[in-house]
């Protein structure tokens, strides 16, 4: 367990500590014992690499820079196995998309050791603290290290150097409508509008308003707010008496699950209607709901 928490310790470097060490005891001069160019051919993309979009915009950038100053940033690669010229991307697609473009022949790169855990991992860690991920892919992105490596929201948080609240948030992305991460990823939704969206109770029609009326973050959590309240005023109307064993029992669920509870009997059967105020408590919810 020590060990394997020092291992993330070390990725929450990011890819530069990774760097950094290799090589170290060479006595080489740096320059030479961190690059050196390869053909731009023996380059190939990681299929896992949680950065999806590479607009237009952006590739014609860099190409154009590229053309006039060259590639300034190696880019990171590991070797493939089984193959002596062959090299997978870990950190640097955009710019190998931009160097093809540009027409360069080879391209600055520095090869690691890195098996496919730790690929991935350095791929994720590195586009966040690049901020090259839209947040849809950083959502991805997350939800690939704790499927895959057991990562926790802690873990996250410390190794891509952001609060906990942020990765939290950033997850929940991950549960809007596709439509909405559709927009989102093309551009037309901020990251601020989307997690303002998890709190509406129709985010696929507030975000179409957002893009055709140009709605404000702010405007969104004040539709949510508005909701809220109106959910929460039916409660303040008069119920039906309901009888002390009933009452008994909904404080005792509302006692172990620290949420409002209510039971509804109806016939033979009923309903349970657990009340949260904010995703936490939802999320934490669901969390002893599962175990």
């Amino acid at each position: 367990m020590m060990a394997d928490e020092g291992h993330r310790q070390r990725l929450g470097r990011g890819l530069a500590a990774l760097i950094g060490e290799v090589g170290e005891d060479t006595g080489m001069p740096e320059r030479n014992r961190r690059q050196r160019r390869i053909p731009i051919e023996h380059l190939r993309a990681n299929p896992n690499n949680p950065r999806r979009v590479f607009t237009e915009i952006e590739l014609e950038e860099l190409t154009a820079s590229i053309r006039e100053k060259d590639i300034l940033q190696p880019i990171i690669v590991r070797s493939v196995a089984g193959t002596t010229d062959q090299y997978e991307i870990i950190a640097g697609e955009r710019r190998w998309r931009a160097a093809q473009r540009a027409g360069l022949h080879d391209v600055p790169v520095i090869v690691v050791e890195a098996d496919d855990k730790q690929a991935l991992e350095l791929a994720i860690i590195e586009n966040v603290q690049r901020a090259d991920l839209n947040a849809l892919e950083e959502a991805r992105g997350y939800e690939n290290l704790i499927a895959q490596f057991g990562y926790t929201q802690n873990d996250l948080s410390r190794v891509v150097g952001k609060s906990r609240s942020h990765v939290a948030n950033t997850l929940r992305l991950a549960r809007l409508p596709e439509p909405v991460k559709g927009l989102l990823g093309e551009g037309k939704l901020s990251a601020g509008h989307a997690r303002a969206l998890l709190s509406v109770a129709d985010p696929e029609s507030v975000a179409k308003r957002i893009v055709a009326q140009g709605l404000t973050v702010r405007d969104v959590e004040r539709l949510a707010q508005r909701e809220a309240e109106t959910v929460d005023v039916p409660e303040k109307a008069p119920k039906p008496e309901k009888d002390a064993d009933t009452r008994a029992l909904e404080k005792a669920l509302a006692d172990v699950l620290g949420l409002g509870v209510a039971i509804d009997h109806r016939g033979q059967g009923g309903m349970v209607t657990i009340r949260y105020k904010t995703l936490e408590q939802l999320d934490s919810l669901c969390r002893r709901l599962r175990s």
